[in-house]
Order: structure tokens, then sequence, then C-alpha cells
């Protein structure tokens, strides 16, 4: 028999169903987080403050219909929920160990491998369930959760949009999840701000929501207020994820491909024909493969 090789292979494979799942809550996401900038200035809806029941209460369907279309696209079974369950219950966990500590958050590392492991289907349901986990380990419950859950979701995903490991291992892989994940914590750490500083409006600074000012305009108190109150937030966030990921990337790589074999993710089935022998015919064999380590 010859083995299949599936080193390019997902874990999770995106088919149509998740794909329409994920750019429908994405569409809903970026609406969510920039609508008050389009509205108009008498407008009652310039903040989210009064919205944010609403959009908790449509957001989090269009995130259990994402898990859903992903389970049913993949084939997921029972190994595969609980694989999930421990890793958002892990990040979640790390999540507190950071927390008020100059945006030193371990868990956005273990959200970049566990992207880069299990695609970027996998990937958005992990990052968002994980903060969903950490604001009830913590109690952040709030109008910003949903947010949260969407701004991690997307973090995890774009890891597992990255090339492919038939194309990037070793020491170019880890540089490659390392330069990510500088790139994308501060990312993540823009597009929270954006749904905070909305609340700003009204205020004589130069750097507050100005509600009915011109897009450009309120793009340039944006990057000022960003400038101002959290660049070095982002900035612990993202150098702590690049140590870790040169540090012990490289072993919680294999442990997570180990792990995602062992749950016999999108395992490879092939099947060889009789073979015959003293005593007759042996049964068929069947064999299963895997993404390597």
């Amino acid at each position: 028999m010859t083995r299949t090789d599936t080193r390019s292979v997902r874990v999770l494979r995106l088919g149509p169903r998740s794909v329409a799942a994920l750019v429908l809550v994405s569409l809903v996401g970026l609406a969510a987080f920039t609508w008050p900038l389009f509205a108009d200035a008498d407008s009652a809806v310039t903040s989210h403050a009064g919205d944010a029941p609403w959009l908790f209460a449509a957001l989090l369907p269009l995130l259990v219909a994402v898990v859903v279309a992903t389970i049913a696209d993949s084939g997921m079974d029972a190994k595969a929920v609980a694989m999930l369950g421990v890793l958002a219950a892990v990040g979640a966990a790390l999540r507190p160990l950071g927390a008020g500590t100059g945006g030193l958050e371990p868990m956005f590392f273990l959200m970049v491998l566990s992207g880069r492991v299990l695609g970027p289907g996998f990937g958005f349901v992990l990052g968002a369930v994980t903060m969903f986990a950490s604001a009830l380990l913590t109690g952040g419950v709030g109008p910003w959760m949903p947010f949260q859950m969407l701004s991690m979701g997307w973090f995890t995903m774009g890891a597992g949009l990255l090339p492919g490991p038939d194309r990037v291992r070793g020491r170019a892989e880890l540089l490659m999840l390392s330069a990510y994940g500088f790139v994308a914590a501060f990312a993540y750490g823009t597009i929270m701000n954006l749904q905070g500083w909305v609340l700003l409006q009204g205020l004589s600074s130069g750097i507050s929501f100005q509600p009915g000012a011109s897009l450009p305009e309120n793009l340039v108190r944006f990057l000022a207020y960003v400038t101002a109150t959290s660049l070095g937030w982002d900035l612990g966030r993202a150098v702590l994820t690049v140590v870790l990921t040169l540090t012990i990337g490289s072993t919680l790589l294999k442990a997570l491909r180990r792990a995602t074999r062992r749950a016999n993710f999108e395992a490879q089935v092939t099947f060889e024909g009789p073979k015959k022998g003293l005593a007759g015919e042996a049964p068929h064999r069947t064999h299963v493969t895997n993404e390597p380590e």
C-alpha cells in the first residue's frame, strides 16, 4: 500500500456550510464593530451601549451555527469535541495568569499554535469558545464578550490560514508563527479598541469618537486613541507570544499534532486487497494515516 501524503490536509476542512457560516458571522461582526462610524450625529444608535444586548443575542446563535456547520462538514466525533473542550479549558485557564500585567497573556500563544495545527474552521470555533469559557471563569461576562469571541475567533482562524506544513516546517514554521502572532496580537487589540472607543463620544478630547464626523476624521482620532491608550499593552502581548512560540512552540506543535492523530481527525482510510497465505485469503486490511508530526 502507498501511504497517502496528508501533510497539507487541515484537520477540520472548510466545507460549504462552514464557509457560509464563517462568512455570515464575520460580516455581522464587521458591521457590529464599524456601524457607529457611519451613523448620523442625531441618530439614536451611535453607541454600542444601547445595542449590546441585541448584538449579544444575535451573535451567539451565529457562533453556534459555525460550530454546527463545522461539525457537519468535518464529521467530528466525540473525541474531536472532547479535544475542543480540553483546549478551550486550557486557554481559559491561561488567560487570568497575565490579567493586568502589561498585556502578558499566554493564551494567545496557545491559540496561534492550535489554529496552525487544527485549521481555520476549528480554529475559529476554538478561539470563540475559549474566550466564552474565559469570561465565565473570570466573571468577565458583559456586552464586550461577543466582540471578544469574534476577535479571538478571527485571531485563531488566521493561524490556520497560513501556508500549510507541507510548505513550511521546522524553524521556518516557528518564525512564521511568531511573525503572525506578533502582528495579530496588535490587530486583536486594535479591533477590540474599536468596540470600546465609540463609547467615548462627545468628549472634547482629540481622541474621542465624534458621532456624525467624517470617516477619515474619526479614523485619525481612533489611531490617536490606540497610540495613547493601548499600544504598550498590545506590545507586551505580542512580545510574549513571540517568545513562547520560539522557545516551546516546537514541543507544543508536536504534542498537538500527536493528539489530533489519536483523535482521528480527518483520518485517511485506504484498503488493501486480499492477500493469500498458507491458510488461504487474509481479510482486508484497513490503514489509517494522518498528518505527520
